[in-house]
């Protein structure tokens, strides 16, 4: 009988086992820890930009200073990840983990009592700092825990704290900031990450690093064959992607559907979930077609929003296609970093979790030119100008990058 699989997934604890790897049963209860890890994660970076004027008004700055504690948050995470994994490579992975989780109770606890805008400002970096270990440590992890023929849906499930916290988390939060003050949205987020901290320490296993000797540097796991290929698809995808995400209140504005962005946001964030799910079910086998299909239905979406602006239904319909074809994505290229780093799959994670930041970054300095040069109507036409060559690359990578399954 022929199937289908991928490649297992080396990894710099091959030689220590837990017991997930014995059975083709997931351990759900650790992989559902990370998820949460995850969910916290994304959550901290997004809460200012749903509590803008609240927060404003309490530290007494405009809105847009209160915005750059997203800006602070993403730049902490993207010029540290790298050197902070290459410097821990040699570190049990547990305690790693630990380190950055209990960092989030700290800086969100810090930010619910601060009563100073420097001060909050700098614990924005720091937990930016935080986020960029436990992207870094992720997906490596994940794989660790989980069956050789499972690793893509183990990081599947962890990803899921993703799509919810976009689509339940923020709304929520904002809400809650609304109606009860921000600074207590933040202290419930250290009261939840106090929880992880338990739950953690109960169902994550440990692992070892790499031993002394075989750290690999920065360099070298850059030159690797494939891990090139997938930074490129990965930054311009998500450049795309933040061009577009940033700025959707004024992209519906000029056709009346401004007041609409709440439900915009939910479509997004359901739709992202489903792709989660697919994904998880498919990725094993079937990782190289899954990329493409993400690519070219962003393509899709990105036509229909830029030919049919006009037509609500049709937003509506290419924000969901957008958003299916987004909500995978996170998966598909850290388990293909992850594949083709093999040991070093944690250093080119914080490959990935920097390229990740530069086009969070890069969206919103490239989505902000267009909507003051040339108008929002070239946002669409601006997302294929990075798709074309984003597909060009992903279908060429069949080699190394994005590899077919093999036939055993």
């Amino acid at each position: 009988m022929t199937t289908i699989a991928a490649s297992p997934l080396p990894s710099a604890s091959s030689s220590a086992s837990s017991p997930a790897t014995s059975s083709n049963r997931l351990p759900l209860a650790g992989l559902l820890a990370l998820a949460m890890a995850a969910f916290i994660t994304i959550l901290t970076e997004a809460m200012p930009a749903g509590l803008l004027p609240q927060m404003s008004a309490d530290l007494r700055v405009s809105e847009s200073l209160i915005g750059q504690l997203v800006t602070l948050y993403a730049i902490g995470s993207m010029v540290t990840a790298i050197p902070l994994t290459a410097t821990t490579q040699s570190w049990r992975r547990k305690p790693l983990l630990m380190t950055a989780i209990v960092g989030f109770v700290i800086v969100n606890t810090i930010t619910a009592i601060s009563t100073s805008y420097p001060l909050t400002l700098t614990t924005r970096f720091f937990a930016g700092v935080f986020a960029g270990m436990v992207w870094a440590l992720m997906a490596g992890y994940a794989a660790r825990m989980a069956p050789g023929h499972l690793q893509g849906r183990a990081i599947a499930v962890t990803m899921a704290g993703i799509p919810i916290a976009l689509s339940l988390g923020i709304p929520a939060a904002t809400f809650l900031g609304a109606s009860v003050g921000w600074r207590l949205s933040f202290g419930i987020m250290s009261a939840m990450t106090l929880i992880l901290i338990v739950w953690a320490l109960a169902k994550v296993p440990d692992f070892p690093g790499l031993k002394t000797g075989r750290h690999l540097s920065i360099a070298h796991v850059f030159m690797m064959p494939g891990v090139r290929l997938v930074l490129f698809v990965t930054l311009a995808f998500v450049l795309a992607h933040n061009i577009l995400y940033t700025y959707i209140a004024p992209f519906l504005a000029p056709v009346g559907m401004a007041d609409k962005v709440g439900m915009i946001l939910l479509i997004f964030g359901v739709s992202a979930l489903a792709s989660i799910w697919v994904t998880g079910a498919l990725i094993d086998r079937w990782l190289r077609t899954l990329v493409l299909i993400s690519i070219v239905l962003f393509a899709f979406a990105a036509v229909a929003l830029g030919v049919w602006t006009d037509v609500p239904a049709m937003v509506y319909v290419g924000v969901a296609v957008w958003g299916f074809a987004y909500g995978g994505v996170p998966t598909l290229f850290q388990t293909a970093s992850a594949k083709n780093a093999g040991e070093a799959a944690d250093v080119a994670q914080s490959m990935i979790v920097t390229v990740w930041n530069l086009a969070i970054a890069g969206g919103g300095i490239v989505g902000g030119v267009l909507l003051d040069t040339v108008g929002v109507g070239s946002f669409p036409w601006a997302l294929l100008a990075l798709l074309a060559p984003t597909l060009i690359v992903a279908w060429l990578a069949r080699d190394k990058g994005f590899p077919a399954a093999r036939r055993d």
